[in-house]
């Protein structure tokens, strides 16, 4: 199985698009979460069309250098994406933030989206931070991330829980600064 893991342009932003209510369809198991009156996957009932939807995401792609949104291929079929980003959209001392993380069911499961993660963190040397969902709901995720981040970091990864920007969370962050890979 050929992973690979591509920054996206303008162009072929369409592809993470198109995945993107597939991931809100996965976080609303762990969020309890329900689609708005138009059947879309927002808090607001101002979005309702998968369209208007589109349109709040192009900040990924116009901001290069700054936002990075990688799609995840699996023998060059869309399998997912990671959505990285830098200062400002970070919390202060943090170079790099792992902002969405999503792959298809049919690809888990496989390795596939630890060789992804890993191929995004190599893109970038720093200091970085994920969070997660901490409720018992999102198991899977909360060892995922453990098992990844150990295994990249040689277990020298903090995890806390705390506030954020996005609520009380498990959070990870790690340097990978100085290290020899």
């Amino acid at each position: 199985m050929k992973v690979t893991v591509e920054l996206t342009s303008q162009t072929d932003s369409y592809l993470i698009k198109n995945l993107y209510p597939l991931y809100l369809y996965d976080l609303s198991e762990h969020y309890v979460r329900y689609p708005n009156k138009h059947g879309i996957f927002e808090d607001s009932d101002d979005y309702r069309t998968l369209d208007d939807q589109y349109q709040v995401q192009h900040i990924w792609w116009e901001k290069p250098g700054c936002l990075f949104p990688y799609l995840i291929r699996v023998n060059a079929v869309p399998a997912g994406f990671i959505l990285i980003a830098s200062p400002p959209h970070c919390s202060e001392g943090v170079d790099y933030f792992v902002h969405e993380f999503f792959l298809l069911r049919s690809f888990r499961g496989q390795g596939v989206a630890e060789q992804a993660a890993v191929k995004v963190f190599e893109q970038f040397s720093g200091r970085w931070e994920l969070f997660t969902n901490p409720s018992e709901r999102n198991k899977v995720g909360q060892a995922f991330w453990r098992k990844t981040i150990a295994n990249y970091s040689k277990d020298t990864a903090a995890e806390l829980y705390g506030d954020t920007f996005d609520g009380y969370k498990l959070i990870f962050r790690f340097d990978n600064r100085n290290t020899n890979r």
